[in-house]
């Protein structure tokens, strides 16, 4: 294969440490040199400095995880093109793996030019993905809560949801909340549902009549809980998302942010 980069390196990250490769050519034949650096940050420094006095015009590395954000992080100052490369993409041979060999497949791949590097976004993008991909776990828990609610109302033979859309919406959080006050006497709990509520009384007494126990008002306490808590978080994110589009909005045209 043609080179098309002289001096370039490959990097083989781990969570504590990263093994490096710097591909040079000389004379016409291919000098590689390895050395291990740990993921400290005096460690990516140490690694910045080394490809630094190497010369290389070219680093890649494989997207691992989340261990290649902070050795990019650190050596993205480099002057050099920096690359981060679809694992998929730059998959060996099969054969002996060892961490030397992966950083030195990955030197000869990029001297080479046949790296596609990947799109990386500037960080103050990287932290908005962060926190929207993070509002998305929590949403995910929070739903997982009202399954548990829905579980523990099931099993005290009280068939909300078979009357309500939702079984903590205004109504049925009010209903809940007076079960875990005490109240079992399903003729109080029905008075306490909205009069939009379309199903008529008789069924929704049925529906709530029910052998609610300690236990059960233990459980419907505790998952309330855990959804409020997930619920506050949500809100807390969504101040921090609005803070930063605006603070995006504000370094460009009013509307346009740079994403």
């Amino acid at each position: 294969m043609d080179v098309m980069h002289e001096r370039v390196a490959g990097l083989d990250v781990h969570k504590a440490m990263v093994v490096a490769c710097v591909r040079r050519m000389v004379g016409g034949e291919a000098n590689r040199e390895c050395k291990t650096f740990n993921t400290s940050t005096a460690g990516l420094l140490d690694l910045l400095a080394w490809l630094r006095e190497s010369g290389c015009s070219h680093v890649a590395m494989e997207a691992t995880g989340v261990y290649w954000k902070p050795v990019w992080n650190i050596l993205s100052d480099g002057p050099f093109d920096l690359i981060v490369a679809n694992a998929a993409h730059i998959k060996n041979v099969p054969g002996r793996k060892t961490d030397v060999n992966d950083a030195t497949w990955i030197a000869d791949l990029v001297a080479c030019g046949l790296v596609k590097a990947s799109f990386v976004p500037e960080e103050e993008i990287q932290d908005l993905r962060d926190l929207l991909r993070t509002r998305k776990q929590l949403t995910h828990e929070q739903t997982r809560h009202v399954q548990r609610v829905q579980k523990t109302l099931e099993e005290a033979n009280i068939k909300l949801d078979s009357v309500i859309s939702e079984i903590l919406g205004v109504s049925g959080r009010r209903m809940i909340e007076a079960m875990i006050a005490g109240v079992r006497n399903p003729f109080k709990l029905a008075e306490l549902a909205d009069k939009r509520i379309k199903a008529p009384r008789k069924v929704l007494y049925d529906a709530l009549h029910g052998r609610l126990t300690d236990h059960h008002r233990f459980l419907l306490r505790l998952h309330l809980e855990q959804y409020d808590a997930v619920a506050k978080a949500i809100a807390a994110i969504d101040v921090e998302v609005d803070a930063r589009v605006a603070l995006m909005d504000a370094e460009v045209l009013a509307g346009q942010a740079t994403f």
